[in-house]
């Protein structure tokens, strides 16, 4: 490129750009990310020209073709620079439909010039608590680290939400549900200067609290109440449900509540609620079609259970790695399948759920004992038997009971204890201590069989051979491994005496020295409050990955989770009494012009509520809600028939009483056929880990918001509400304000149903300001 058009490229760029210093991992790994690393980056296979990009050592290294990549301190050496710039032939080339801009090539250009400095990528650094930035106020520094980066772009914050509004947003966030019309004047009233904190920790300590931040849990489980696939039959799995809720209330410690889950089954005397916690891994789906190789579909589950606890906790796309070692990040295929050996070794079994008021141990004990007398008392007494049986005529042989003649039928060996008890019966005289002991080996064993199940995990006695899957094929086995943890990260510390398992890969997953963890999930919880995280590629910390937005915050979060043992109400309580949380939504003239986006934060988001809390919010203004919290499933209404939309039509016997009007949360999901009033609001369906919902603005939305049944019911509710109260009071259980008086005269142009209707459909009754 003729070296005027360069010139003339550089006068044309800002001055800050040039005045900046260029930071590889800020300004250059993500431009490689998105252009070089597919040919230039860790997988040898797709590697062309012998040239890597992504390793400094391996970028300063004559290639294959005897250019040299990058050449520190002098640009007009490095082919990649000469390609940049070439116009005939550039790099990327033009068949990959990428190209730079001016400002991008002149930062590669800079880059070089300046040594081509390499930074560890930002996710798998150490993390380091940074110091807040001096000068700006806020407590906690969450706001020093917004108001900085807003300070230097010449914005400022927005004010601080009224008081409704603030208390609204605040009670969507912590507990789902919205405030109650008392509870808003009791705030308002209150001009203490702990009024808000006091807010704060009344929702932190709702039992609802567990429902609403369950449900953001069971989205990443990818928790559903069917098998999924084509037959999409029920099972059993609510407790984990409920587990989920009932540690989140509880605050468990976060490393706890991973390592339970992930393997609570391996903790030593692991209790019944631990092992419960094991049905994270049990969400995957199960075929259940005629002719399925089950090997095959064993093997999908723990590939869906690799993609999941790597997106998870470690913010990885681990399962790329699956047929071919990772296009763009350091995880090699042979590391894919490492860890797949830790999940390869597991029944996959039904545990049986006892009443927990009932003594399950002495019943099991004294249950054994009784058995083992019944057995020798049969022993001692079999010739009565043959001697009954010897002396039987024909005609009392045609009266008895089709399941007597059936046992009689069986050799005596090969007959069960039940079966020898059942003849007993027949031939004992009425009070004998083998009847008496019998009828209470039944009581006992019909009180231990009764209750629900709920599918766990189990570690194999022997572990389970995991070989690499050649291409990822389960009928291509290649050599064998055994398990293992990606060497990008920190070595997995090795066990005493045994194989590693999931309860090493638990504890390394929350070990303080794994920079992605905690990374990881305070970002997510982050998202939840602002819409966004700090990386917005929640999903995604590798180099394909956004950079964070904000990187000493995120580290700063993160430290301060650890530092609070792992407490998530600790971290909602920070980012909740942030000026930042509390700002207005509202958004300005400025904001739209630099920041239309809203990355940096000068305002609050306003944001659709999830598809269950649309329901509840309705539930809630309609006064119908039902406050019942935990136990099995529950069916309210759905249109007909949706159950007709699978291979199998499946029963839907709506609830009555206040089981139709529970919280979303407790409604029974079919994976396959999911009721519409959620499917229309963006809900997952269960089948793949979900660590983002989008948001849609559909006119279906509005239509089921006005004429579904189960909405329908809601309005009918409240136009009793209307009646009674008046239409103020209606419009403030939707909204949390009064209305206006032109929004209050157009509402009396109707007739109440329709009023409710239209209150219930209105955007802001179903908005999080």
């Amino acid at each position: 490129m003729p070296f005027r058009s360069i010139l003339l490229s550089l006068l044309s760029l800002p001055a800050p750009v040039l005045a900046e210093p260029v930071s590889f991992n800020r300004d250059i790994r993500p431009i490689m990310s998105d252009t070089c690393f597919h040919c230039h980056g860790f997988d040898p296979k797709s590697r062309e020209a012998g040239l890597r990009l992504d390793v400094r050592e391996d970028a300063i290294k004559p290639t294959s073709e005897g250019t040299i990549g990058i050449v520190p301190g002098h640009p007009e050496k490095s082919s990649i620079i000469q390609r940049l710039f070439d116009e005939e032939d550039p790099m990327p080339p033009k068949k990959s439909h990428k190209t730079l801009t001016a400002e991008q090539k002149e930062l590669f250009r800079r880059w070089v010039a300046e040594g081509a400095v390499y930074e560890k990528h930002w996710a798998f650094a150490p993390i380091k608590k940074p110091e807040a930035p001096a000068g700006f106020t806020g407590k906690p520094a969450i706001d020093a680290f917004i108001q900085a980066q807003l300070h230097a772009k010449k914005l400022t914050p927005s004010p601080e939400a009224p008081k409704a509004k603030l208390l609204r947003r605040l009670s969507f966030d912590l507990i789902g549900l919205p405030p109650s019309l008392e509870e808003i004047a009791a705030f308002e009233q209150d001009t203490s200067p702990k009024a808000y904190e006091a807010q704060v920790e009344r929702l932190l300590a709702s039992k609802h609290y567990g429902e609403r931040w369950g449900r953001w849990w069971l989205d990443q489980a990818r928790y559903a109440d069917s098998n999924g696939y084509s037959v999409d039959a029920p099972r059993q799995i609510w407790k984990f449900r409920d587990w989920v809720i009932d540690a989140l209330n509880q605050d468990m410690p976060f490393d706890q509540f991973t390592v339970e889950q992930l393997a609570g089954d391996l903790l030593p005397k692991a209790t019944e609620s631990q092992r419960i916690a094991t049905g994270f891994h049990r969400n995957t789906q199960i075929n259940e079609e005629g002719g399925i190789d089950k090997e095959q579909f064993r093997i999908e589950s723990v590939f869906d259970r690799v993609a999941t606890t790597g997106t998870v906790w470690l913010g990885l796309t681990i399962g790329c790695a699956q047929c071919h070692d990772h296009k763009f990040d350091p995880i090699e295929h042979k590391e894919y399948y490492q860890f797949f050996a830790f999940l390869n070794s597991q029944e996959e079994p039904v545990m049986k759920i006892s009443d927990p008021r009932m003594d399950v141990t002495g019943m099991t004990k004294e249950l054994k004992g009784i058995e083992s007398q019944l057995k020798t008392m049969v022993q001692e007494r079999g010739g009565e038997i043959g001697q009954w049986e010897k002396e039987m005529t024909a005609a009392i042989r045609g009266k008895l009971s089709a399941r007597i003649k059936k046992i009689l039928a069986k050799p005596v060996a090969k007959r069960s204890l039940s079966e020898q008890l059942e003849i007993f019966s027949l031939i004992a005289e009425p009070g004998e201590d083998l009847l008496v002991l019998n009828e209470r080996r039944k009581e006992l064993d019909a009180k231990l069989s009764k209750g629900t199940t709920t599918l766990v995990m189990k570690e194999l006695a022997t572990p389970r051979l995991t070989n690499i899957f050649i291409k990822g094929d389960f009928t291509r086995p290649d050599a064998a491994v055994t398990p293992g943890t990606p060497k990008v990260l920190p070595a997995l510390r090795s066990p005493q005496g045994h194989q590693p398992n999931r309860l090493d890969l638990a504890r390394w997953i929350m070990s303080p020295e794994n920079p992605l963890t905690a990374r990881v999930i305070v970002n997510r919880v982050w998202q939840q409050y602002f819409g966004r995280g700090i990386v917005e590629t929640e999903n995604d910390f590798g180099s394909q990955g956004t950079p964070p937005s904000h990187p000493e915050l995120l580290d700063w979060l993160a430290s301060e989770f650890m530092a609070q043992k792992w407490s998530l109400k600790a971290m909602h309580r920070l980012i909740v009494t942030s000026h930042t949380y509390k700002q207005s939504s509202d958004n300005r003239p400025e904001l739209i012009k630099q920041d239309p986006g809203n990355y940096l934060l000068a305002r609050q988001t306003r944001l659709r509520l999830d598809g269950e809390l649309v329901r509840d919010a309705c539930l809630s203004a309609s006064g119908l809600l039902s406050p019942k919290m935990g136990g099995a499933p529950v069916y309210p209404p759905i249109p007909d028939g949706v159950m007709g939309q699978g291979q199998v039509k499946r029963v839907w016997t709506v609830s009555q009483g206040e089981d139709r009007y529970r919280r979303s949360l407790y409604t029974f999901i079919y994976r396959a056929s999911p009721p519409p009033w959620l499917t229309v609001f963006d809900t997952p369906e269960g089948i793949t880990t979900c660590t983002r919902r989008l948001r849609s603005n559909t006119p279906l939305q509005s239509l089921t918001l006005l004429n579904d049944q189960g909405f329908l019911e809601f309005a009918i509710a409240l136009e009793k509400i209307i009646r009674k109260d008046g239409l103020e009071v209606a419009f403030c259980r939707c909204t949390s304000r009064l209305p206006k008086p032109d929004e209050l005269s157009l509402l009396k142009t109707l007739d109440p149903l329709n009023a409710a209707r239209v209150l219930l459909n209105l955007d802001e009754t179903v908005t999080r300001e």
